[in-house]
């Protein structure tokens, strides 16, 4: 599993280095005013609003992958010890719901900072 995800994050930055590159043909004046972030520079809103999508892609993705592996846990702890299913399903409850709390913070700072983007 930690395979498929170091590929997933491979394949992903490979896909994001076009974004990340500068224009070609700037010159030094240009590129140093690319690099400092502003109100009015269109190369350090690009950079946050491709870091802004893919954080929180990572997240909703780290979210689903957690929350699929806790119910799956939780009904193979069922499966073995019936009488506890009822403790099980509350600890399981309040463990997806602090789980999709971290997503919702990511959904938040993308929020905050979405104004940000020109």
């Amino acid at each position: 599993m930690l395979k498929k995800g170091l590929a997933v994050l491979a394949i992903a930055a490979l896909l994001a280095t076009p974004a990340l590159a500068l224009e070609q043909g700037m010159d030094k004046k240009e590129t140093e005013k690319a690099m400092v972030p502003g109100p009015g520079n269109t190369a350090s809103s690009t950079n946050l609003g491709l870091a802004l999508g893919l954080g929180l892609a990572i997240a909703a993705f780290g979210g689903a992958l957690s929350q699929s592996n806790a119910i799956a846990k939780a009904v193979d702890a069922v499966a073995r010890q019936p009488e506890a299913g009822g403790r099980i399903q509350g600890m399981m409850i309040i463990g997806l719901a602090l789980i999709e709390t971290l997503v919702i913070y990511m959904l938040l700072i993308c929020f905050m900072w979405g104004n940000k983007i020109v």
